[in-house]
């Protein structure tokens, strides 16, 4: 594969959540890298999957009041890993969780997360996978099933895995993020974090369509979620726990009304810069 990039530089208003609503489906489009400026993004996409037509019919054109222009260029190759270890900086969650990269200093708290993230989502920067990981942080997680579906780099896995989670899946489209996940558990001696490349389709097939889990993790998107929800409950045990991010605070009402259908009951959220991370529960 070419390490030639495409960038497409996005001017959007209002900046913020427009910013933010554009950054969640590009990444489901290939875009594998992002940077925020001051009137916008510049997301980046491998030349090789690069098509103009992939930006004709994002969802966020529809949102009333929103506006977006852009413009694209080709970058030549460069290093990758130097640019984002130039802009990755350590977050903390509460006062017990740390994600960091490999070359920062080790902190002094109990659950200490060393990501590289490279190109793929889920450093705990976004608000999205910081809200994630403030929900596992309040989970009992000791000898629970965990299945982390569009797992990134394997971050919410990780805590999970840290936590006492003793069966831990985590599963993701793009194959980047399946490498780098691997590698990822691995630098955390969490190498019994089995992670797999695939969709939701996998959950039909052996060994996933037979297990139950105690917990269900899903930061993707408002349409993933609704579309695939119901293969998430059925996959819950007894009193099991499905937690779901990637969505706008105007979404929650439809998040809700579809987990209720299913037969979850609604137990609680969290919102950060009109994000919403919500916890649901088995009847």
């Amino acid at each position: 594969m070419t390490l030639d990039y495409i960038a497409c530089i996005f001017e959007v208003a209002p900046l913020h959540p427009a910013s933010d609503l554009l950054i969640a489906e590009l990444g489901g489009l290939g875009f594998e890298s992002f940077e925020e400026t001051a009137t916008g993004v510049v997301a980046y996409v491998n030349k090789a999957f690069w098509e103009p037509s992939l930006l004709e019919q994002l969802e966020v054109y529809q949102y009333e009041g929103f506006t977006f222009s852009y413009t694209s260029k080709e970058i030549p190759q460069q290093n990758w890993n130097a640019r984002w270890e130039e802009n990755f900086s350590p977050i903390q969650v509460a006062n017990t969780c740390v994600v960091r990269a490999p070359f920062h200093e080790k902190p002094s708290v109990r659950y200490d997360i060393v990501i590289e993230p490279k190109m793929s989502f889920g450093t705990g920067h976004h608000e999205t996978t910081h809200m994630m990981l403030d929900h596992i942080l309040d989970l009992d997680c000791e000898d629970k099933t965990v299945l982390d579906m569009g797992s990134g780099t394997g971050v919410l896995a990780i805590l999970a895995a840290m936590k006492g989670a003793t069966d831990v899946d985590a599963i993701d489209i793009d194959h980047w993020c399946y490498v780098n996940a691997t590698e990822n558990v691995q630098r955390n001696d969490c190498a019994f974090i089995k992670v797999f490349e695939g969709t939701v389709a996998l959950l039909s097939e052996p060994p996933f369509y037979v297990k139950k889990y105690h917990i269900v993790l899903a930061n993707i998107n408002r349409n993933i979620l609704l579309e695939d929800m119901a293969q998430y409950v059925s996959h819950l045990s007894t009193e099991g726990y499905l937690l779901m991010s990637g969505f706008y605070d105007q979404d929650l009402g439809m998040i809700k009304e579809k987990a209720q259908s299913l037969g979850l009951v609604y137990i609680r959220h969290k919102e950060k810069n009109d994000w919403v991370a919500a916890v649901f529960k088995v009847l």
